[in-house]
């Protein structure tokens, strides 16, 4: 675990710095950076040579992030000044975000290049303007819901869906909103998925 010191914002990370395209992790507002090594989500990307960061988020409510702030547009900028400042230079990244997390992956998406997005319970991904630029996502997207998710209805994400272009639902049955902590082994195999669909669509650019 390093520290990031970054215009004013003092964070925790967890950083694999090896060439490729970097995998970014957006925990969830009740979660931090050690949910990713707790389910040894980080330790199989060492083992596979996948670059990765996973932030400490300034909206995280248990993060050993500061300031707090849940202004969205700081939080994506701080995304992208974090990339970049990690990295040496801005890489598009494939994105995983969960709950509030997914909300600043589609609002990073939005804005800036990425080659992939991992979204498990989006919070308000079909709120405010966020919809309206959907159709020229042009990256593969992997939706993920617990069945047993009383948080995020299923209809929102089956409309997420229809809205991504490239882009598919999973649903964990007997998995609540944090879908990927009830089935740790699952959500491994669909992020290396994506993340073999994000280098091929890549290679061929």
């Amino acid at each position: 675990m390093e520290k990031l010191n970054l215009k004013g914002y003092k964070c925790s990370v967890l950083v694999n710095k090896i060439p490729g395209i970097p995998i970014v992790f957006l925990h969830g507002l009740s979660y931090n950076i050690g949910i990713w090594q707790c389910l040894g989500i980080t330790d199989l990307l060492n083992e596979k040579h996948v670059p990765y960061l996973a932030l400490d988020m300034p909206y995280g409510e248990k993060s050993c992030c500061k300031p707090k702030t849940c202004d969205v547009e700081k939080n994506v900028t701080f995304v992208h000044d974090a990339i970049e400042n990690v990295f040496g230079g801005f890489i598009a990244p494939v994105l995983v975000g969960a709950s509030i997390g997914g909300n600043m992956a589609l609002h990073f998406a939005s804005r800036f290049p990425v080659k992939g997005l991992v979204l498990v319970g989006p919070a308000r991904a079909l709120e405010e303007k966020l919809p309206q630029v959907y159709s020229s996502f042009e990256f593969p997207s992997t939706i993920i819901w617990g069945s047993e998710d009383i948080i995020i209805a299923s209809e929102d994400m089956r409309t997420l869906t229809d809205k991504l272009p490239k882009s598919k639902l999973i649903i964990y049955q007997d998995a609540k909103h944090s879908a990927y902590k009830d089935n740790p082994e699952r959500f491994k195999h669909d992020l290396l998925e994506l993340y073999a669909k994000a280098e091929t669509q890549d290679s061929y650019k």
